[in-house]
């Protein structure tokens, strides 16, 4: 073995990675219970979705609220051609699946024109415009024609057991967390990645310094885009019919937002972290409790504790804690040999 893989796996984090990894390859093996092979299907959905909103918004230091904007477009996207694909209620199958790519690329056309308008302005106003687009969007979907409106769309039901029929749906956001977690693993060790990392820090600096801000923030907002689009896609065929309301949802914005800084805003691990927390234990409070309001307690005093304790997120906290007690140990072993 040479020496670069074996520094590799001597790393703590990469033995971490790949437990995790193999836990959740494994999942729906040692976890037959259809209620909570779902739990994991949404949690696997935010994962993808926290991680691709914080390779832009994470790295570039513009907070998107508007992210529902290409979640609720791949959502409609999809849903609308798979009705009409399937005329007079023919049943659905697993050739809908091949229609994900095509609601995450819908999502990146819509995110264009946005992000012309709304990237024109400073991170503050960015906040806000984001949100009265979002909001035009849940409006336009409520009443247009094509979406259904408030009776929302039902999409051919695929006439799998229900014992199999999440582990489909598992495996395909499993595919997506994966895929989001290495573009943004890639974007942050690239130029353009070291460009939104300059922005974050001073924009203006950047831009002296000749990055093309506005280029690369249109980039990163864009292609931030395409995994929430997919991911969309994917829950409105998990579902199987949706409503404007719950795919053009302001929580959806809250949450992932939240769940970035939980877990370290601006990291690559902090938005999986996040998600897989706070996701998975909303949905089992809801499964459990059958109350989909019990978890808000959760949620506010985990981030009591976080404001209070761990202000940059969990991620951010251990590794400073880490280096601490590196540091500690360099001075005491440098101590001990001047003393010898």
């Amino acid at each position: 073995m040479s020496t670069t893989s074996t520094s590799i796996f001597s790393r703590p984090a990469n033995w971490i990675w790949a437990l995790c990894g193999v836990l959740a390859l494994t999942f729906p093996f040692y976890e037959t219970d259809p209620a909570y092979q779902q739990i994991g299907v949404y949690t696997l959905i935010f994962v993808a979705c926290a991680t691709s909103w914080n390779m832009f918004s994470g790295y570039s230091g513009y907070v998107n609220l508007g992210a529902a904007v290409s979640y609720g477009t791949g959502a409609y996207t999809l849903s609308i051609i798979a009705v009409h694909t399937h005329p007079n209620n023919l049943p659905g199958s697993a050739s809908e699946f091949w229609l994900i790519p095509l609601a995450g690329l819908a999502a990146m056309v819509v995110a264009v024109p946005i992000g012309l308008i709304a990237l024109r302005v400073r991170r503050h106003t960015f906040v806000v415009i984001t949100i009265a687009i979002f909001f035009t969007f849940q409006l336009i979907a409520i009443n247009a024609s094509f979406t259904g409106g408030t009776g929302g769309l039902s999409l051919p039901y695929i006439p799998w057991a229900a014992s199999y029929f999440d582990v489909p749906f598992y495996y395909l956001a499993l595919a997506m967390s994966i895929f989001a977690i290495i573009l943004s693993a890639l974007v942050r060790r690239s130029r353009f990645g070291l460009q939104l990392l300059a922005i974050r820090d001073d924009e203006d600096r950047a831009m002296g310094l000749g990055v093309e801000v506005g280029k690369v923030k249109l980039t990163g907002y864009v292609m931030s885009a395409f995994t929430i689009g997919m991911a969309g896609g994917l829950f409105a065929l998990l579902q199987g019919q949706i409503y404007p309301q719950f795919v053009f949802d302001p929580l959806f914005d809250i949450s992932i937002a939240l769940m970035c800084f939980f877990g370290g805003f601006g990291t690559l691990v902090g938005p999986v972290l996040g998600a897989a927390v706070l996701e998975s234990s909303q949905q089992y409070l809801t499964v459990q409790y059958s109350n989909g309001s019990l978890y808000l307690i959760l949620f506010g005093g985990l981030f009591l504790f976080v404001i209070l304790f761990m202000p940059q997120g969990i991620v951010v906290f251990i590794r400073q804690k880490a280096k601490q007690r590196s540091d500690q140990q360099i001075a005491a072993a440098a101590a001990a040999g001047s003393n010898a």
